[in-house]
């Protein structure tokens, strides 16, 4: 899953595709580094990140969408406002990356209206504004799971088939650089949820805390969260550094045999 953030402030790379024409020329670019997802963002979640009113996050994703549809490979649009989920699903987009997990009134019956979207449902706490204080776990694994398991649930019992659902155990969004490399280590506790697991380690701030590298380092720490994850049983990578990552993954892939 390559990202594709049309804003101004994201943390990695905030004003780099800030405008349509630049964002989709981004995703032709991804295209040919070999994506298989694009997930397409018009709000940063970075934490202390500006809050974004929905016509102005809609003015900025739509152009890219439209394009971005026609491109021939799925299609994510990461927001949690129920409006846009819904603009978006009629423009053609295929999935839904919320990171507040559909609990916003109305994103519910945004998803579960098309019968074919995708969505993928992320833990975390609070907001941008809070969530950096909203640490305090018992044990976060089971913790992260349990949340996710309730998610899951929901949307199921709204109508929502299994098969439509991915989960994030939301790295960075109200977790401690210990915390964070905990729900790692034991990501594979999550697999027994019995759903695919999408993971989102690519340049994040605790990759900078372990290796001690600024954000417009940490190209090898993200290589290597991601092939930790995927040996652990991850499904989906979302990273800024496609072409990099389909690398790693493809000699990964044969060192283990290519099983």
């Amino acid at each position: 899953m390559g990202i594709v953030n049309v804003t101004p402030d994201s943390f990695s790379d905030g004003g780099q595709h800030g405008t349509a024409r630049s964002a989709i020329a981004h995703c032709e670019c991804l295209l040919a580094d070999g994506v298989d997802i694009l997930d397409i963002g018009g709000e940063s979640s970075r934490p202390g990140a500006q809050l974004l009113g929905e016509d102005d996050e809609w003015s900025r994703v739509a152009p890219v969408l439209a394009e971005a549809v026609k491109l021939g490979v799925p299609v994510s649009i990461d927001t949690y406002k129920p409006a846009l989920m819904a603009r978006a699903l009629d423009l053609g987009v295929d999935i839904i990356n919320d990171i507040q997990a559909l609990r916003m009134p109305g994103a519910l019956k945004a998803v579960s209206s098309h019968a074919d979207a995708g969505v993928c449902l992320m833990h975390m706490r609070g907001d941008s504004s809070t969530m950096q204080a909203l640490v305090d776990y018992g044990d976060v694994v089971p913790e992260v799971a349990a949340f996710l398991a309730d998610r899951a649930r929901v949307l199921r019992e709204a109508g929502v088939a299994a098969e439509r659902i991915v989960l994030d155990p939301g790295y960075g969004f109200a977790k401690t650089t210990a915390q964070n490399f905990e729900l790692l280590a034991r990501l594979q506790e999550l697999q027994g949820l019995g759903y695919p697991l999408l993971i989102g380690w690519s340049r994040k701030r605790a990759i900078g805390d372990v290796t001690g590298r600024p954000v417009d380092q940490r190209l090898a720490g993200s290589l290597a969260a991601a092939l930790a994850a995927v040996a652990r049983g991850a499904r989906i990578v979302r990273v800024h550094d496609v072409a990099a990552t389909v690398d790693a993954l493809k000699v990964w892939h044969a060192a283990a045999g290519g099983a």
